[in-house]
């Protein structure tokens, strides 16, 4: 009988994850019997005895909203990506029994744009200042050789994005979200915000335009996102996110390189589909 391994995504709400259709799909693919890959409603005040009650059958954990920040005191040790952000969204248990916590978001970021042949930009804008933002300034320290412009509802928020621009020794400025559409001259513009935040922005495309990363994935297009692309510019979703930093998850918990990166993305659209 082959040895069990588990993993897991964790959060609240979870009903709704793409994480285990991703994982499943990676496992087929490379032939790993007897590894499963399930989903937990689990809340900031459960975390800490589910993380307890895990035993050595445990390969690793996906971590999503409210729990990348809370994971960190449970761990033994975080990467130097996961510190920078204060993040935590890939968890590892090693065989000497250590937890070791990860940010896979940044390098995701980095490898979808990578893909649409987004490698260096000299100036960024970044639509919001939450969670998502600061992985996104995280990746555009890697990529973008000057300023980022942050459009921002209100000035806590602006002191925070600067804050982490200071932290990731990124230039940011910031800009009130009334001024949102001025971020379309960049030639980068990461959307961040939650779902039809940006609806209103959709008119206000201007007729050229570079690279725009939207987050979001469902449901897609976005009409920012469906604007964008009428203009002829290049479109980078939230889904490509999602893929990416799972196939380096997946690569972390099992140990073998190159997960099936076209047949997770496959699996993934088919999974958002209207059936």
């Amino acid at each position: 009988m082959s040895q069990q391994h588990r993993a897991a995504v964790l959060g609240s709400p979870i009903a709704h994850s793409l994480s285990p259709v991703l994982h499943r799909t990676a496992y087929a693919e490379l032939g790993l019997d007897g590894w499963s890959y399930e989903r937990f409603e689990v809340d900031e005040d459960a975390l800490p005895g589910f993380v307890a009650a895990l035993d050595d059958s445990w390969a690793g954990l996906s971590l999503t909203m409210p729990l990348k920040r809370a994971i960190i005191p449970l761990l033994d040790e975080i990467s130097d990506t996961a510190a920078s952000v204060e993040a935590v969204n890939t968890v590892v248990f090693r065989e000497d029994g250590r937890r070791v916590g990860d940010n896979t978001d940044v390098p995701g970021m980095i490898a979808a744009l990578r893909e649409r042949g987004v490698e260096k930009v000299e100036s960024a804008a970044v639509l919001g200042a939450g969670a998502t933002a600061s992985s996104a300034l995280a990746a555009l320290a890697r990529i973008c050789t000057g300023p980022v412009t942050a459009y921002v509802r209100s000035e806590a928020r602006a002191e925070e994005m600067r804050g982490w621009g200071e932290r990731l020794a990124v230039e940011v400025r910031t800009v009130d979200w009334e001024r949102a559409a001025e971020a379309f001259e960049a030639p980068l513009v990461i959307a961040t915000t939650p779902a039809g935040t940006t609806n209103a922005l959709a008119t206000a495309v201007p007729d050229r335009v570079g690279t725009l990363f939207d987050v979001l994935y469902d449901p897609w297009p976005t009409p920012l996102a469906a604007a964008w692309s009428e203009r002829g510019g290049r479109v980078v979703g939230g889904l490509d996110l999602l893929v990416h930093q799972a196939v380096l998850q997946v690569e972390q918990m099992t140990g073998v390189p190159e997960a099936p990166l076209a047949a997770m993305r496959a699996a993934g659209e088919s999974a958002l589909s209207p059936s």
